[in-house]
């Protein structure tokens, strides 16, 4: 059994294949103030070690017997930890990414690369424990001036090319800053990114669309209708309820 050692972040290692597992942990049997706390070769047992370990990080293995570790992930939804998406297929990494991965491994990988992954994976971890703060206004420049919008006016907030726009009340905003920031700063608890082009004000949602051929989306109470990415639909039904 493995002991953790104070302050030390806590690994957890989840491939179907041994050496693999063994791989991995004998690059961060080299690291200082990492301790490996178990390991699973399954999507069922990495659900299951991760609620009951609660790591500070998880390298997850994509393609697994059963759920696959981007269905690990979304089972998880929140309480996913920083992951590293390890696999031997590189095509998988958009929905890795989507589902905000640290980082991502294409097996083989070298030493190198894995010390990048890892270094990646502290400072997602060290982010994650530090308590944090949300923003109530968002600043916006409207006719030369500076206007503060209270985020509880935010309908929602969509991509416009590099940056964003907000939506308030039949008005829209302009602010230079990107979707990611943006979703940083909003209470994951108020606010849901649906796709990587949209966030919503979770409690404007009116109904959860099922479209034919498989697509999703959401009709907000404004009447707009918004799509919603099969990565985040299943977290995003959880959120709301739906069964």
């Amino acid at each position: 059994m493995w002991a953790a050692m104070p302050d030390a972040l806590r690994v957890l290692i989840v491939d179907d294949e041994l050496l693999a597992r063994q791989r991995i942990e004998d690059l961060l049997a080299k690291e200082e103030h990492v301790t490996v706390i178990g390991t699973a070769s399954d999507g069922n047992a990495a659900i299951a070690s991760i609620r009951e370990l609660e790591p500070d990080l998880v390298f997850l293995d994509v393609q697994m017997p059963g759920r696959t570790g981007v269905d690990v992930a979304r089972e998880l939804g929140d309480e996913m930890p920083p992951t590293v998406f390890v696999t031997a297929y590189d095509q998988h990494a958009v929905q890795a990414f989507d589902l905000a991965a640290v980082d991502y491994l294409v097996k083989p990988f070298d030493d190198e690369r894995f010390a990048q992954a890892l270094q990646r994976a502290r400072r997602a971890a060290a982010l994650r424990q530090r308590p944090r703060e949300y923003v109530d206004r968002i600043p916006v420049e409207l006719r030369g001036q500076i206007r503060a919008v209270p985020v509880e006016r935010i309908e929602y907030i969509t991509a416009s090319g590099p940056y964003a726009e907000l939506h308030v009340e039949g008005k829209t905003f302009a602010v230079r800053e990107r979707m990611q920031a943006l979703e940083e700063k909003l209470d994951p608890r108020r606010f849901f990114r649906i796709h990587r082009s949209a966030i919503v004000r979770v409690d404007f949602i009116d109904v959860f669309l099922r479209h034919a051929g498989g697509d999703y989306g959401v009709r907000l109470k404004n009447g707009v209708e918004l799509s919603v990415s099969r990565a985040r639909r299943e977290e995003l039904e959880s959120r709301l309820g739906i069964v």
